[in-house]
């Protein structure tokens, strides 16, 4: 049995409008599969594959008072490319998020979740627009641990600050734990949606999770075809049916 991560859902008040938004930040397709859900993918992309961490943006009907510890970090090929970047997403609507003297971007989507567009790095050159799903965390050995067995992903880097995943494919994004203070995440409405392999088994995945240190969750979702769940950090994400 395995996961793979498949998606970031980002929670919305407007999820067309935001969708908009972030098909033309990523240059992604846009879609939906019913009212209320945005799907973006890249050009040409059969989703699920390793290449690539697709958005799935949902439509809520109230502000949230949780804030979510995850973030996306968008790469750029150069300090020219890293400046058009800037530019071009303060013109789709993204304000800037002061975050002192650092080399790197922070901006913030129209409805206020903050994202980092990075100064080029050889490490991203290859990803694809999405650099790294950032989770920030209290102990990255530990969420190392907990990643490494619950997903299919390789381990590359674990040190007291920083633990570093990416698919065995050597392909897509990287999923990053990074160590905050406490109160030091910053503000978005993002979490990570996992799927389980053709033929495997939601459920069993779900019990193994639940043996890792994982905790499933009631937030009011109903009955859905999903699973909700939060890792031993209490960083919630949702086991999707097998695809």
């Amino acid at each position: 049995m395995a996961l793979r991560p498949v998606q970031v859902n980002i929670k919305a008040g407007d999820d067309s409008a935001l969708g908009r938004f972030w098909a033309d930040a990523l240059g992604w397709d846009m879609d939906s599969e019913g009212p209320g859900v945005t799907n973006l993918v890249p050009a040409g992309f059969s989703w699920p594959g390793p290449a690539a961490v697709c958005v799935d943006l949902v439509r809520v009907p109230d502000p949230e008072t949780v804030d979510y510890r995850v973030h996306l970090e968008l790469a750029s090929a150069s300090d020219a490319h890293h400046a058009e970047l800037v530019a071009r997403f303060t013109r789709l609507g993204a304000t800037p998020v002061d975050n002192g003297d650092v080399p790197w971007t922070d901006l913030a989507d129209p409805e206020g979740n903050v994202f980092s567009v990075l100064e080029p790095r050889e490490v991203y050159r290859d990803t694809g627009p999405i650099a790294a799903v950032v989770v920030d965390c209290a102990d990255p050995r530990a969420m190392a641990r907990f990643w490494d067995a619950a997903i299919d992903w390789t381990t590359h880097e674990t040190t007291d600050d920083r633990a570093v995943l990416r698919s065995a494919a050597g392909v897509g994004p990287y999923l990053e734990f990074r160590r905050v203070p406490e109160g030091g995440a910053v503000s978005t409405r993002v979490h990570l949606d996992v799927m389980p392999y053709a033929g495997d088994d939601q459920a069993a995945e779900v019990a193994r999770l639940e043996a890792l240190g994982a905790t499933s969750v009631d937030i009011g979702q109903g009955d859905v075809s999903w699973k909700v769940l939060t890792d031993p950090e209490g960083n919630e994400f949702c086991v999707l049916r097998a695809g």
